[in-house]
This record gives C-alpha cells, structure tokens and sequence, in this order.
C-alpha cells in the first residue's frame, strides 16, 4: 500500500502509523486524502491482526499530532446531511481502530486537538510527550459544532462524566500532565522515548481490562446523579453564554439522551447533530473568525528588507496601571523588561498590576510560585534610563498629552540604540504627530493595547507617513509571539477601534437624553450579545477619559461625532465612574456593581421614554456600521475582515454574530442604509449621514465582504 499522507510500516510484528508524513506544513490535519488513507491503513491492519503484536500511532512533525480536521472540510458542508453523512465516515473508521483485535497506542508529541484527540479516544493506550508543546482537547464547541467524530462518546467512558464536559464544553486543551492526572493519558515521558515506552504498554491491553472496567463504571453510575450533572451543566453553560451559543446546548442534549445508548445508536445521534450544526449560521460565523484569525498571522504589509529588528528586551516608560500590565505581557514573553517612570508610587501600582496578573495564572494553575518569583524578579522599576541602551522595543504608556509625550520621546531617543524601535500606547492621539519628535521617525509606530492588558487579545500598530515597514514587520511579528492579535491601522482620529466605539457609546448618551432609561439602555444591548451596555462600559473606561476621547474625536471628524452632554454631567458631580466607586453605577469594595447610582437619574429628564429594544439596538449599532463604512473608504483599514477582528478582540462584539460588518451583510445593506436614512430624517441628520462608501455597495448590490 503507498501512501502519501499517513505513513505505514511493520518492524518486529509491530504496525507504526504516522502522521505528518511527507507533509510541508507545519500543522498537520485529517483532510479528505488523509482520511482515505487512514480508513485503507486501519482496514489493513484488521486484514493483518492476527500477525500482528499491535500497532502504535505516533508524529513525523516536532509540534503536531493531528491538530484535528480540516476546518475547510465543514467550512464546505452546504447541507445537513452532507455533514452528518461526513461525521459518520470519521465515526466508522474511528470504530474500525477501537475494534482492532490488537492493542493499540497513541504516542501523542504535540498539538492533538479536536479530531486528532478523537482518533487516541479511540486507542487502548494514550502516552503523551512531557513537551510543553503536547496539548490535547475537543475545540469543535469554540466552531460552533459538536465533535463529530465519536469524542462526546469516548470522553466521558475514559475520565468520567463531570470532567468530559468540563473539556469537551469549554473546548479547552490540557497539557500532557493535566492529561494524565484526568485520566486521559496513561503515561508522560520524554518524546524520545514515547516509541519505546508503547511496545511496554502492550502488555496493559487495557482495550480488554482498563476500558471495560471504565465502562462498566460508567453505566453503572447513578442515573439521578447524572441527571444532576447535566443540569447543573447546562445552568453553567446558560450563565456563561445566556443562551446566545447553539453549541454546548446541542452537545448536553446528545450527551444526556445518550446517557443509556449503545455505540451505534449514540454515534449516530452524534452525527445529526454535527449535520445541523455545522451548516448553521451560527456555526458559518464562528468558522468565519477562525479563517480571520488564522489569517491574521500573516503579515500583511509587503515587502521587508533583511533587517528586521528581533525584539528580546524590552522598557516600558510609565509604569501605573496600564504601563504595569504592558510590563507584565513583556516579562511573560521572557523579555526581562526594565519599567521606568518619575516616582516610585506609580512604580509600586506598576508592580502590584503585574504582580495581580501572575497571581491569577497562579491560582488557575497556570504558573508555579517558583515561575512567579522568578517572572517578577525580572522586571527592574528605576527613576532613570540605565539599561536602556540594551533595549530592542520601548513602548511609552504615560499621561495622554502630546506635548508630554513628545517631550518623553525626545529623551527616550538619546538612551537607546540605533536598531531600538519606540512606540506609543496611546488611544487617541495623532502618531503622525508624534513622530516629528524624533530623529528617526522611521523606527516609531502606535502600539495601542486594550485594558485590562492580560485579558484583551487586540494589539492596533498604528503607522504614519514615514514609518518603515521593517519597523510593522517587527512589531507584528512580536506582537504575535506574545500571543496577541495584530491589526494595522492607519493614523487618524481614534485609530480603528475606538473610532467605532465612539458613536456606541455617544448614541446611548442621546438615548438617555430623550428620556430612555439606562436599564433599557444596557439591557438592550446585552440582549444584542454585547459584554457590557454602554452605560456600564463608559463606567470601566472612566467617563472623564470617555468624555475626552469624544471631544478628540469631535474634533477630528466633525458634528457626526458630536457627544451628548449625558457624560459631562456626570464629569460635573465627579461620577467618574468605577474608579471613584461611582458612575452610571455604584461599586462596592471589590469593584462590582452595588446598583444604579439614583443620583444620576436625578440628572436625566424626569420624562421617560419607553423604546423597544430593537429600536434601541438599531440606534447603537447601525452608527457603528456606517462609521466602519467610512473606515473602509477612507483606507484606515484594508479590509472589513480587520475591522471585524478588531472589534471582536477589541471590544467584545458578539462573536456568533461573525463581527460587525459580517452582521451588516446577514442582515442586508440595502435594510441597513434604509434604517440609516429612517434616523437622519428623524433623530439626527449629522450623525446618521449614510456614508458614500455603503450608497454604493447597495447601488452594486455587494456586500462589504464581497467588495
């Protein structure tokens, strides 16, 4: 038999199966000639069984297993039988390796996710490689699917109930040792010596001991208490999701009426419900992101020369808060960074902010104390620039004021190396601006991180005019190395993000203007699928930072970006809102809300207007949209994939939706435009002026993607 995929030899009466095999990428997945050749290898080892001691399947790749199927495999699905007809040809071979007369073991070294952990469910013996690189999971939930390919069946027969929907609901992956102590693995060693060590474990057959017992256990558990676990399952799944996600609620109820099923009968209820997910709006967005996100670790800039600066230390200027959380990313990213700032109050608040963001990896696991301690100690708070001249990245996270930024620059420039790149966190000021305060305004750029740092994956590089593109380049590949995601963004009045934000937020001001309540407000727009209402998002951003990026914006972009005098009245009474325990809402010691503050309604018009939510959902949203139209116009950014990724990543916009331009196209530009035109003539001709941009995508009958 040749294969060009899957390689398949006998040594010593032993079948070795690899993946990866004659494969250029770095990734390997089970696409269709992969699978083929997989059902023709697992039937020739049936054919074979009885001269055989047992078979072992490993990696030819240094990082990958299988890191599951191929995505553009469901991506293609058009029909729901189509995919519950592509599940069952997964499921069958699956079958035909778990009925195998010999024993058999994975020796997983790798990334081996969704179908690849399907595949060793399948096996006797799973042993995984002690590499950091070796992580194992079900992520179909984060795709919008159920794993299709027999994982919601073999999970839970191997570790238990509670543990399988822990996983298979989250779609989280596990290390080699989280593994073994779940009971997923049998056994870590070195990846050197996985090949040996699988020949040992065929002496365990636990396919006729181990998983029979575990199977017996597994219907012998109580059916109350399973009843139990489900339910508190699914009220966990509604509290984390509100009910916005098809998935995880498709997966419990597979899994709970398969409770008391056999294989055959379970598998195929499987694969129905991987049918109709697969194909289903919801589904089509979340694979959309995927594509978006994998596509977003290319760099898109174009040519570079040869002298793309490596970035491996690091300086932050400011400490405080944000410049703590910075400091944090590069400590994390093994950069030793140095933190400088005027006094040593902000030092301590910088410290004490990287010091909370490690304490949580701490208490999630993630990080030992011995790692803790070490992280911290490489991070060096000074008053002065000593050390800085050994620095490849400095990043400016001080007091948003031009002049003062400037002035930092200017400095910073005299203390660093020729090849060191300088970069500013800032929100809303002009970068084009900025860089005339350098020497060498080729090595600077916009590096602006979303607070909290730790927890919001958006990175924009904002360029200017005389920027190198050796200097994106750089940043763009440091940003990914740290785990973020970059989107370039052209300077100009709030980058990207923030620009969209803007008329969010200024519209809810206007709607509480007319009378409508913030409870309406904010729950008009969780029920759209938003994180937080505008209300209570201007309370974390604090409504004086609110109320000077919109006047910035105002500014830049004329009366369509005029703010409503909601915030300033706030401003007045000193309700700025979550960091003075007051705002829209009231916060307790900890920082949760205690209620609305009844003394801003005290401030609003005593006349109430009651809207329906749908209106107040249009009045928020469709600025957002014809604001991003103009964004596409004007070419801040390429494409409306980036505008989508940044508002996903940046703020929070609901990922079943697909971003806010995949939303805008769903729902139909020629109903958007004629929404818009509805408010211009009775809300506000400057703020709901259509955008020429979108007039002609409904002109041409395209939509934004299509453009």
């Amino acid at each position: 038999m040749t294969n060009k995929r899957i390689s398949f030899e006998i040594k010593d009466s032993i079948a070795y199966i690899g993946f990866g095999y004659n494969c250029e990428k770095s990734m390997t997945v089970l696409d269709e000639e992969s699978l083929v050749e997989l059902r023709d290898t697992v039937d020739d080892l049936h054919g074979k069984a009885k001269e055989l001691k047992g078979a072992i399947f490993f990696t030819h790749k240094e990082k990958c297993f299988l890191a599951g199927a191929d995505i553009k495999l469901i991506a293609g699905m058009k029909t729901e039988s189509e995919g519950a007809h592509g599940a069952e040809q997964g499921q069958l071979i699956f079958n035909k390796i778990e009925d195998l007369k010999i024993p058999t073991v994975a020796c997983v070294h790798g990334v081996c996710l969704g179908g690849g952990t399907e595949l060793i469910l399948s096996c006797n013996t799973i042993i995984a490689s002690s590499d950091n690189a070796t992580v194992m999971g079900l992520p179909e939930v984060k795709l919008g699917v159920i794993p299709g390919f027999g994982g919601t069946y073999r999970m839970p027969r191997r570790i238990g109930l509670p543990k399988a929907l822990d996983l298979i609901l989250s779609g989280k992956m596990v290390k080699a040792k989280k593994a073994k102590r779940l009971g997923l693995v049998d056994g870590v060693f070195p990846k050197e010596r996985l090949l040996e060590q699988a020949v040992i474990h065929f002496d365990k057959r636990k396919k006729a001991e181990g998983l029979m017992e575990s199977l017996e256990n597994f219907a012998s558990e109580n059916f109350l208490s399973k009843k139990i676990i489900f339910q508190k399952a699914r009220e966990s799944v509604l509290k984390k999701t509100k009910g916005f996600y098809q998935a995880p609620l498709k997966i419990l109820d597979v899994m709970e009426a398969g409770m008391m099923k056999g294989r055959s009968s379970y598998l195929s209820s499987e694969s129905q419900a991987f049918g109709e997910l697969c194909v289903s709006e919801q589904s089509k967005n979340l694979q959309h992101i995927f594509f978006m996100t994998e596509e977003a670790k290319k760099f898109p800039g174009g040519e570079t020369t040869e002298n793309v600066p490596s970035l491996k230390r690091g300086a932050v200027l400011g400490a405080g808060t944000m410049g703590g959380g910075i400091a944090w990313l590069m400590c994390n990213s093994d950069m030793a960074p140095i933190m400088k700032d005027l006094n040593e109050d902000a030092l301590v608040l910088g410290l004490k902010q990287a010091s909370s963001n490690f304490k949580g990896a701490m208490k999630r696991k993630k990080l030992s104390e011995d790692d803790f301690q070490r992280k911290m100690r490489s991070i060096s708070p000074q008053l002065d620039f000593s050390g800085f001249q050994k620095t490849d990245l400095v990043i400016e996270a001080v007091v948003e004021n031009m002049d003062i930024k400037k002035s930092v620059f200017a400095e910073a420039e005299k203390h660093v190396s020729e090849t060191c790149l300088l970069t500013s966190n800032t929100s809303s000021l002009s970068v084009e601006e900025m860089a005339t305060a350098l020497e060498k305004p080729e090595r600077f750029a916009g590096l602006h991180f979303f607070n909290p740092v730790h927890m919001m994956p958006l990175v924009e590089i904002i360029t200017h005019s005389k920027m190198s593109n050796d200097t994106a380049k750089a940043l763009y590949d440091w940003c990914l190395a740290s785990k973020k995601t970059p989107v370039i963004v052209k300077d100009g009045p709030g980058f990207l993000v923030n620009r969209i934000l803007m008329p969010y937020l200024n519209e809810a001001g206007f709607l509480l203007e007319e009378g409508v309540s913030m409870k309406d407000i904010d729950d008009a727009c969780l029920n759209f699928g938003m994180p937080m209402g505008p209300c209570r998002l201007l309370d974390e951003i604090g409504i004086d930072v609110g109320v000077k990026v919109a006047k910035i914006l105002h500014d830049g972009l004329g009366d369509r970006a005029k703010a409503s005098g909601a915030s300033d009245l706030l401003v007045d009474k000193g309700f700025l809102g979550k960091k003075t325990s007051a705002g829209f809402y009231l916060y307790d010691e900890n920082g949760k809300v205690a209620g609305p503050n009844e003394e801003v309604t005290k401030l609003l018009p005593s006349q109430r207007k009651k809207m329906d939510e749908t209106e107040i959902q249009m009045r928020v949203v469709l600025p957002m949209i014809n604001e991003a139209s103009i964004i596409l116009e004007e070419g801040i950014v390429k494409t409306p994939a980036e505008v989508d990724l940044g508002l996903i990543f940046g703020i929070g916009f609901p990922p079943f939706r697909g971003g806010l331009l995949k939303h805008a196209d769903s729902e139909g530009l020629e109903r958007i435009l004629s929404a818009i035109e509805k408010f211009s003539k009775e809300v506000d001709f400057d703020r709901y002026q259509p955008s020429g941009y979108l007039k002609d995508l409904v002109d041409q009958k395209k939509k934004f993607y299509e453009a």
